[in-house]
């Protein structure tokens, strides 16, 4: 299995493994104290029937009409500073559900207008958080360099650390003006930071809507908004360092991958060739031929030689000779012998010119005086 998909599923267990275990802490956590609460609304709501004698139909219209109510308490949401501050909320995928379009066109507006909205705002905070990226690692690269550091290069884990302490301000830096605005507990406001830069924006606590600020507190308006845009941009400059840092292991296994099978293919080329040789080619299998014939008749005509002259010429010329080479005709291309006067044998018993001969043979004298016919029929006898 490749590295690649070892590491997919790792992470599918990984995630499936920490929703189980998420689940498990907020019901440990939490569902005791929704029982709570949920017995005292319900004491409360029997004591307020019993106090005004009304009847749950009653009671319930009541109900209803202080929820509808909810969002007005903060005040006009639709006017243009309102509207901005829903269409953040839509394409940053925030949503705190704090306004909601009531009209059907309002309505069909929202999903248009988000599903283009959503895309460009990713692609917009990805390239902020590039260009930030880019000119923290100029900066330390510069710090690094005037401190006279051996190594200023700018490593993966300098950038993380930096990113993660960036985060960090961010997030107090905002928990500190919105607990002065809101008047929240400094947990609160940090709480309601994180919820909304990580745009999971649950709406229990949400800015803006106290004593219609969004009306009379301009002020506190553009800070509002320059902070979510900023902030989701740190947090997205982040969050890119993580992703590239995975994205890079992956890009690495893949390219190593690559280069394994490039490498096995390779060497199964090569066996592949070595184990089937390309057929010979016709110049080849002659040459092969010829030299094989070369050596066999040069063994014979050096053992079976009995005049100098066939000796000292098999040692020089080693004449290549066909197949079907009759021994007279290899007699006659050791030598420049004639088929008229082959059988006349010369002063030493060749058979060969006799002005060419010398007398180093170490034939016996008893194969001189054997006929030049009988003498070639036990050479040939002989090969």
């Amino acid at each position: 299995m490749k590295r690649q998909n070892v590491r997919t599923l790792v992470l599918i267990i990984c995630t499936l493994s920490y929703l189980l275990i998420g689940a498990g802490v907020f019901d440990a956590l939490e569902s005791k104290q929704e029982k709570t609460q949920r017995a005292n609304l319900d004491n409360r709501t029997f004591l307020l029937m019993l106090k005004y004698n009304l009847t749950r139909l009653d009671f319930g219209q009541i109900e209803e009409v202080v929820l509808l109510l909810k969002p007005h308490k903060a005040g006009v949401q639709w006017k243009f500073a309102g509207s901005f501050y829903f269409a953040i909320t839509v394409i940053t995928t925030i949503g705190y559900g704090h306004a909601a379009p009531s009209t059907d066109a309002g309505k069909a507006f929202c999903m248009g207008y988000a599903l283009l909205g959503i895309p460009l705002t990713l692609v917009m905070f990805q390239s902020l958080g590039e260009r930030i990226n880019t000119f923290v690692r100029f900066l330390l690269h510069k710090a690094k360099k005037c401190m006279g550091l051996r190594r200023p290069e700018v490593s993966m884990a300098n950038m993380v650390i930096i990113g993660f302490f960036s985060c960090i301000s961010t997030l107090c830096v905002g928990a500190a003006a919105f607990s002065h605005y809101e008047g929240w507990t400094f947990f609160h406001a940090f709480y309601y930071c994180f919820i909304t830069l990580t745009t999971i924006g649950f709406g229990d606590y949400v800015a803006l809507q106290k004593d219609n600020a969004l009306q009379t507190d301009p002020n506190y308006v553009a800070f509002s908004f320059v902070y979510i845009l900023m902030g989701l941009t740190v947090i997205g400059a982040f969050l890119n360092l993580v992703v590239l840092r995975f994205m890079t292991m992956n890009t690495e296994d893949e390219r190593r991958d690559a280069a394994q099978r490039a490498l096995l293919s390779k060497d199964k080329h090569k066996d592949l060739v070595l184990r089937r040789p390309d057929p010979p080619s016709p110049a080849a299998t002659g040459r092969d031929r010829r030299r094989g014939l070369k050596s066999v008749y040069a063994e014979v005509l050096h053992f079976q030689t009995v005049c100098s002259c066939l000796w000292y010429k098999s040692r020089e010329k080693m004449v290549i000779l066909p197949q079907d080479l009759s021994f007279i005709d290899a007699l006659m291309e050791q030598g420049d012998v004639s088929p008229h006067h082959f059988f006349e044998p010369g002063p030493t018993g060749c058979v060969c010119n006799p002005q060419r001969c010398s007398a180093i043979s170490t034939v016996s004298a008893d194969l001189r005086n054997i006929s030049p016919f009988r003498l070639f029929s036990k050479r040939r006898s002989s090969v």
